[in-house]
């Protein structure tokens, strides 16, 4: 993959994207989402989710604070009635802008060195999670070093009809630098060997924070978030379920999602999603089973008819430590 060695570039556009501004802004967001929105300063990014009344996960994605009073929450389903009902009784404005609003994903080691060739001044003073905004060939750009592919990486934000500018400009300028397109099925092989969750696979209505492994982004602290209550008790309680990822033996086929999970011959699971990490060269599944299973290395799974050995992953076979990320 080039954007393990090089880098990348890959079209986020059809991100649902909201612009949340007024006075209560702040106390909105912290009503909605899981995370501590107090602690997120202007110029920052963090990822996100957020959870329904029964404390079920309705959606994840990344909220940028842009300003004291003024957010952009990037997503995958659109929530524009939810969110709408939801700010009554705050001072706060609500607007969808997908279509508005287009982005670019700049992924892989190199990706810094594109960036600064194609004229992004100050792009070596972001830290992870950080944001710029900054006027670049006539289009007011921002730019965030984030990223769902584990490595190194930027996100560049621009109005839709300067988007063939921007690509343009980045595959100039990226040439000398390896840089190459990539597209859903590198990402799905990408987030799989970091063993990253996708919504409406791993992430759905059915499960709860504790059970998704997204509890550690949950600021349990705070009250009158959305789904306090149930959330509290699932991680009180523990939920029934885990999620974990599996490395299949190669049989030369590999798991998409609702294959069974076997173990001691009984199914005890299923597979949410899953493919081949081509970087990695393992076949990876993920998927849900018991809670009492959760530490449990061997299982197998039913894949065209037959039963394949699989071994729990306890970690990322991509940069364990996420070094790469914030190098």
């Amino acid at each position: 993959f080039a954007i393990r060695s090089q880098a990348a570039v890959f079209d986020i556009s059809p991100m649902i994207k909201y612009r949340i501004a007024g006075p209560d802004a702040e106390r909105y967001c912290d009503r909605l989402t899981l995370r501590d929105v107090r602690r997120l300063a202007p110029g920052r990014v963090h990822y996100t989710a957020w959870c329904d009344e029964d404390g079920h996960v309705l959606d994840d994605g990344t909220l940028f604070r842009l300003s004291t009073d003024v957010f952009r929450l990037c997503c995958q389903e659109r929530h524009l009635p939810w969110l709408l009902d939801s700010a009554i009784g705050f001072d706060v404005a609500v607007e969808e802008e997908t279509d508005a609003i287009a982005g670019l994903a700049l992924q892989g080691p190199t990706s810094f060195a594109v960036l600064k060739a194609a004229g992004f001044d100050g792009v070596e003073r972001l830290r992870p999670f950080d944001i710029a905004e900054l006027a670049h060939e006539g289009g007011a750009v921002i730019l965030s070093r984030t990223g769902f592919t584990g490595d190194l990486g930027y996100e560049v934000w621009v109005r839709s009809d300067h988007l063939r500018t921007l690509f343009t400009t980045l595959r100039e300028a990226g040439a000398e630098f390896g840089l190459r397109p990539f597209g859903g099925r590198a990402l799905n092989a990408l987030r799989l060997e970091k063993g990253y969750g996708s919504w409406s696979r791993e992430y759905r209505p059915i499960y709860g924070p504790v059970e998704a492994g997204l509890d550690r982004f949950v600021a349990y602290e705070r009250p009158g978030f959305v789904g306090r209550e149930a959330a509290l008790r699932g991680r009180d309680e523990g939920g029934r379920l885990r999620l974990v990822t599996l490395a299949l033996e190669d049989v030369g086929a590999d798991p998409s999602g609702d294959e069974p999970i076997r173990h001691g011959g009984e199914v005890v699971g299923w597979i949410t999603s899953g493919g081949y990490a081509h970087n990695a060269k393992r076949s990876v599944g993920l998927g849900y089973v018991p809670r009492a299973l959760a530490t449990v290395d061997a299982f197998e799974v039913d894949l065209l008819g037959r039963r394949v050995p699989a071994t729990r992953l306890p970690e990322p076979l991509f940069d364990p430590k996420g070094s790469r990320m914030r190098g």
